[in-house]
């Protein structure tokens, strides 16, 4: 685990997409870069469903914007597995501030474990009854290796599909 800033904000008004994750895992977090795990699934999803004309490596996280998509996490302050987070580094909030004042389409919860946090109860995939003023609230199952289990592809593109339509 790292404390600290461990990855910045990647934020501009009026986005398609903001990812929300639970937070950098150990991997993104020593290559300083979004979703940078061997076995994670993230960028290889992004260009299946067509949401990039390319394969972007994890280090191009940068270029998101001009993509129509940013990320945050809901906790900035500590890296690693989710059952490695430190009790109390999570900041909804904050999150919810962003989204208020970046104004994105959507806002995808890059597995459960953010959005149950964000909402404080269960949820369940896909589009939530929520919103965060305009923003339409998606949860889809996490692209990392560690939850291979639960991996389906189905949520993610009927996210492209929202953001297209």
């Amino acid at each position: 685990m790292r404390a600290g800033h461990v990855l910045p904000d990647v934020l501009a008004p009026d986005l398609k997409i903001v990812f929300c994750g639970s937070a950098a895992g150990r991997v993104s977090a020593l290559k300083g870069a979004y979703y940078a795990g061997p076995g994670n699934k993230f960028w290889p999803t992004l260009h299946a469903i067509g949401l990039t004309p390319r394969l972007l490596a994890p280090a191009e996280f940068p270029l998101a914007p001009s993509f129509g998509f940013g990320f945050t996490d809901m906790t900035k302050t500590a890296s690693g597995a989710d059952a490695d987070l430190p009790p109390g580094a999570d900041d909804p909030g904050a999150v919810r501030r962003k989204i208020m004042r970046f104004k994105p389409r959507v806002l995808a919860f890059v597995g459960k474990r953010p959005a149950r946090v964000f909402f404080s109860r269960p949820v369940d995939y896909g589009v939530q009854a929520e919103r965060v003023g305009e923003t339409v609230i998606h949860v889809l199952p996490s692209p990392s290796g560690l939850a291979r289990g639960a991996w389906d592809m189905r949520w993610w593109r009927a996210l492209a599909k929202s953001v297209r339509g």
